[in-house]
């Protein structure tokens, strides 16, 4: 998984360009934490890159524990927390080897940050982290990009988005399974007029419905609802429209005594 280290730099003023919902999502996450849990004190914002969710969810009451692999992501989102006052923990971990010091009663992995794992062993490696992290009764939400999106929608596309002080040229290339490797070039213009150009590369799996509920399953969860995109309106496999990303509502299942 990327380390996002020239992403991070840019990473907030693109997401705001694209308008992307953190307080939407966050609403939709405790709409869903009341109605499944008996418990909603500590959620873990898994993959919580600059700290937009984590701080969201904190401000609708939650402790929130902020993971993430990036330093460079983190660093921002410790200078965000600490210029705000904000009461968030936030720990530099790969999410394949999560390690906690005590369970959540909830850890959300959002933004597709699934798709971002190069293997269905390195996914498998982190919902058993997850599942031994999360409390029984505790809920696990994720959301992933379907195969629809990185076929149709990402595909071998060139997206461009202009702002004020740079321009971030988004090029994919689709490959075998679906898989969809994603070059970000920014370039940033410099007092002196010219233009500075940064370079990164990852990549998105693309994920069938199958394979997440296999494994989440697999380890000690129950599936109790899908979800197209972030809404409240639930998913069926065997309906013709094809959401470019479905969210999971899972429920950790009580542990052998």
């Amino acid at each position: 998984m990327s380390g996002y280290s020239n992403f991070a730099k840019y990473y907030d003023r693109l997401q705001e360009a694209v308008g992307l919902p953190y307080g939407d999502i966050a609403e939709l996450i405790d709409r869903f934490i009341k109605r499944y849990s008996a418990e909603n004190e500590v959620v873990v914002d898994l993959a919580c890159g600059t700290g937009n969710l984590s701080e969201k969810l904190n401000a609708l009451g939650y402790e929130v524990i902020g993971v993430d692999g990036s330093p460079e992501m983190l660093d921002i989102a410790q200078k965000k927390k600490e210029e705000k006052g904000l009461d968030i923990t936030y720990l530099c971990q790969d999410m394949t080897e999560l390690d906690l010091w005590g369970a959540a009663d909830a850890v959300v992995c959002m933004l597709d940050s699934l798709n971002h794992l190069e293997s269905e062993e390195a996914l498998d490696k982190t919902i058993e982290r997850v599942s031994m992290f999360t409390c029984d009764g505790g809920l696990f939400i994720f959301d992933v990009n379907t195969i629809w999106k990185h076929e149709k929608t990402l595909g071998t596309n060139c997206f461009v988005y202009e702002l004020d002080d740079f321009m971030c040229v988004w090029q994919n290339e689709l490959g075998q399974q679906f898989e969809v490797e994603i070059t970000l070039d920014f370039f940033e213009k410099q007092s002196d007029g010219r233009y500075e150009r940064t370079t990164e590369v990852f990549c998105e799996r693309g994920m069938a419905f199958l394979e997440a509920e296999k494994l989440v399953k697999k380890h000690g969860f129950e599936v109790i609802g899908v979800y197209s995109g972030f809404t409240d309106e639930e998913y069926s496999h065997s309906v013709a429209v094809h959401p470019d990303r479905v969210l999971y509502v899972c429920r950790r299942l009580p542990r052998d005594k």
